[in-house]
């Protein structure tokens, strides 16, 4: 597997309309970062806390606060769930455009319109669910268009977008904070119709993804979804040689079991199911998240200077980090790349929590070392875990259960992403745990179960096929192994019916010990003489 971010020379057709495909998909990103972003400042905003609090002194309470923002969170873990239905029934493509155009804007409308707290909680649930479907269906599309010697950069674009969407966020929640009047929270929300509006159109032109295709049976029209991919005619070998693989690991996997959400609890498949589940609930547990939420409210709090200014530095921070792991995870791998970023951010995390308990947030010195530090954590995270979170649980699942195993990895990332948001503010509340900055004791915790989480559990996918990695975790029993392994199965001529039973390895060492004798054969055949 060359280390390269070069099309391969071997590698037939174009690369270019997958990859910009796969990127402007992964726009679909700006929906959930600019949503989650803009939450963090209005909640700060003077003309928001009078109109929407219920208190006298027009401030919110703890419940409140932590009902508001998780909110959110609860819509997208059922919205990530739904995404199983909506991306096999309808397909990747039309899935994400009802997603968008229908479910996220009807909550955006809510919000909009909302001038009391029920009604606006209920436009963020909605558009939470919106945005629950659109994490888990994104990173589907991406993985099954995109070339699998570029797949990882584009998957993490994902990353990137939601990035660009929590600093957009930032920006028009500074311009807006100081209005009077309703426009200070209704133009940050009114917004987002712009954004669904550009992926939904763009997404009207996008070809269904050629895997799905194959999944329902359709295979001139993956043929010719897969031509327009690759910009080569629907009979060229390398177009029928790669539907062909795709199209026989299916009817192989389909062999053993159908597709049914308990068949994604057995076996490598749960393995996988597993790993992310874990990966995505680990990613959130870093506390990233407390950051871009909560970040203005506990800056503010906490003493700190230019609360609205800190968080757009934060955000600025977090896109240009991104920009390295979208190379470095074609460079080093994914395995390497999550190694190095949970050690990263275990150390950043402590260093905060340890300066804050120490000195406090009113020194001044102290203050300029916390959000140094915490810039330096947003690095590795934005290098490391949050675009390769979503990159390693595209590329785990074969196609017939990945909408199922997609949806519950997702979920899980939106389920640990409500519990923190809605726990937050208990845990830093004065009348409640008030930990303050000791609250980064525990996200530095969690980092460092990531870094066991790593080497027990993720295995290297770099530069193997979608139809690759099925046959990664049925050879290789341990992930520190995975490094080592190169793929010997040819789907293509592997016999359902009766190999069923036999298991990859040996499938595999069977396929290379014939194609071994047909080497030989082929260097010892007897030339003619003349």
């Amino acid at each position: 597997m060359a280390v390269t971010l070069k099309k391969p020379a071997d590698e037939p057709g174009k690369a270019w309309p997958a990859i910009l495909i796969g990127l402007f998909v992964a726009f679909g990103g700006v929906l959930y970062g600019y949503d989650t972003g803009t939450i963090s400042g209005i909640l700060a905003m003077p003309y928001w806390l009078k109109t929407f609090s219920t208190s006298p002194d027009g401030t919110l309470s703890a419940s409140e606060d932590s009902l508001i923002v998780s909110i959110l969170s609860a819509g997208t873990f059922f919205g990530a769930l739904a995404a199983s239905p909506f991306g096999d029934l309808l397909g990747r493509r039309y899935g994400l455009m009802i997603a968008t155009s229908v479910v996220f804007n009807f909550g955006v409308i809510l919000q909009t319109a909302a001038t009391s707290q029920p009604l606006f909680i209920a436009g963020r649930f909605f558009a939470g669910f919106g945005v629950g479907l659109v994490s888990a269906l994104i990173p589907m599309y991406q993985s099954e268009t995109a070339p699998k010697w570029i797949r990882g950069t584009i998957v993490g674009a994902y990353q990137l977008a939601i990035t660009i969407g929590l600093f957009l966020a930032a920006i028009v929640n500074n311009s807006t904070k100081g209005r009077d009047d309703s426009g200070s929270y209704r133009i940050p929300i009114g917004v987002q119709f712009l954004w669904s509006l550009i992926l939904v159109i763009g997404l009207i032109f996008l070809p269904e993804t050629p895997r799905y295709l194959i999944k329902t049976d359709r295979y001139e029209e993956a043929a010719k979804s897969l031509g327009q991919l690759r910009r080569l005619p629907v009979d060229h070998p390398a177009i029928v040689e790669e539907l062909n693989e795709v199209q026989a690991n299916h009817l192989y996997e389909m062999s053993l079991g159908q597709a049914s959400y308990v068949d994604c609890f057995k076996g490598t498949l749960g393995k996988r199911l597993l790993t992310g589940c874990l990966l995505q609930s680990l990613q959130q547990l870093t506390g990233v998240n407390f950051i871009f939420y909560y970040g203005t409210q506990y800056f503010q709090n906490a003493g700190f200077q230019n609360p609205f200014t800190i968080q757009i530095i934060t955000n600025a921070v977090n896109i240009a980090s991104t920009f390295p792991g979208l190379y470095l995870v074609e460079k080093l791998g994914r395995r390497n790349l999550l190694l190095m970023g949970a050690i990263g951010m275990c150390v950043c995390q402590y260093i905060v929590a340890i300066t804050g308990t120490v000195s406090g947030t009113a020194n001044l010195p102290a203050q300029r070392a916390a959000i140094a530090f915490v810039c330096i954590y947003i690095f590795f995270f934005a290098s490391s875990w949050g675009p390769v979170a979503w990159v390693v649980t595209g590329e785990l699942f074969p196609l017939k259960s990945r909408a199922k195993c997609l949806s519950m990895t997702t979920a899980s990332n939106w389920l640990l992403n409500w519990a923190i948001a809605y726990a937050t503010p208990y845990m830093v509340d004065a009348d409640h745990a008030n930990l303050q900055s000791k609250v980064f004791f525990v996200w530095g915790t969690f980092c460092f179960v990531c870094i066991a989480f790593v080497w027990f559990m993720i295995y290297e996918t770099k530069g193997l096929s979608l139809e690759q990695v099925d046959e990664l975790y049925g050879v290789v029993s341990q992930a520190w192994k995975s490094q080592s392994f190169h793929p010997q199965v040819q789907f293509a001529d592997v016999d359902p019916d009766t190999q069923k039973d036999m298991s990859l390895a040996a499938i595999g060492a069977k396929q290379d010990g014939k194609r071994s004798v047909q080497h030989e054969e082929t260097i010892l055949a007897p030339v003619e003489k003349v």
